[in-house]
């Protein structure tokens, strides 16, 4: 019962994101914003709803229950979320889940991109990894973990290309 929660809850998260990107990236196109990565986003939709479908499996076929870390875990996991909505607030109407570059756009070194240059995907490889781990789902845990590795490769090269033809990022870097 309290997976099912859970998982629900990261769910409805995650859609509440996804209506924010769509606001964010109408206003960002009506300001010229250009999109770039368009052919890999559709497998980094995939690889999430793949990883959600792959934990509800696991855990209902195995008959996983929570990890004895448990409190540790959903510690760090609410600790993700916070610095989650940090980014999400950092960047305002520049956020979203595509890579979308308005530009002439100065580069946010605010909050926690002050930091790191990527915090969000920091924040997705540890809630990939956390996520599965609360609940056992280690074969969930290592897939999907080394998944995002190859699908970040990809997309971080794609949008500090983006970046510096566009903003000024070469000089912020």
């Amino acid at each position: 019962m309290m997976f099912t929660f859970f998982v629900l809850f990261i769910m409805a998260q995650r859609f509440i994101e996804l209506r924010i990107a769509k606001s964010n990236e109408r206003w960002m196109k009506k300001q010229g914003g250009i999109e770039y990565g368009i052919k890999h986003y559709p497998y980094m939709v995939l690889l999430h709803l793949c990883f959600f479908l792959s934990l509800i499996a696991e855990v209902f076929y195995f008959h996983r229950m929570w990890s004895p870390y448990w409190m540790i875990l959903l510690l760090i996991f609410i600790i993700t979320q916070c610095i989650r909505i940090w980014v999400i607030t950092t960047l305002g109407k520049y956020w979203n889940t595509k890579i979308i570059v308005l530009p002439g756009a100065h580069i946010v070194k605010t909050g926690p991109f002050k930091y790191v240059k990527h915090p969000n995907y920091i924040i997705v490889t540890i809630e990939l990894l956390v996520i599965p781990l609360l609940c056992q789902a280690y074969i969930t845990a290592i897939i999907f973990f080394l998944l995002n590795q190859w699908i970040l490769a990809v997309r971080i090269a794609a949008e500090e290309k983006a970046l510096r033809e566009h903003t000024n990022y070469g000089e912020q870097f």
